[in-house]
């Protein structure tokens, strides 16, 4: 019994004291998971289970929507990109349909990955 528990106390102190950078790369891995997830559920027919992990996976979507500054101009083309993947995600979950998940999951990865390169080369320029 004390091992979950020891698990949940280190994953909520990952969570409490990771930066806002890190917090939006677990989210990200957190959508991903979701999707994955998803995508087993779809293949096994479990469509309530596909159903609720595309949804937790649209709130992450959501909640970035939600949290971009449109001062920056960047901020329109990433709400663009987040709408496209939000609507490919309710695409999938109405049609129960692996390939427009899989093309969502594409966009997903390319948002994370490009994510942990910013992190990285912030981290590079920190040290210089």
């Amino acid at each position: 019994m004390a091992l979950p528990n020891a698990y949940t106390t280190y994953s909520n102190n990952k969570i409490m004291t990771a930066s806002p950078a890190q917090l939006t790369l677990m989210l990200y891995d957190g959508a991903i998971k979701f999707c994955n997830i998803a995508a087993v559920a779809i293949e096994a027919k479990d469509y309530q289970k596909a159903n609720v992990n595309l949804q937790k996976a649209q709130r992450i979507i959501n909640e970035f929507r939600a949290t971009l500054d449109f001062k920056y101009p960047v901020a329109k083309d990433f709400d663009n990109v987040y709408r496209y993947i939000n609507d490919r995600l309710v695409d999938a979950n109405i049609h129960k349909d692996i390939e427009i998940l899989n093309e969502a999951l594409k966009h997903l990865r390319t948002m994370r990955d490009t994510w942990e390169e910013v992190m990285r080369l912030a981290k590079t320029k920190d040290r210089a």
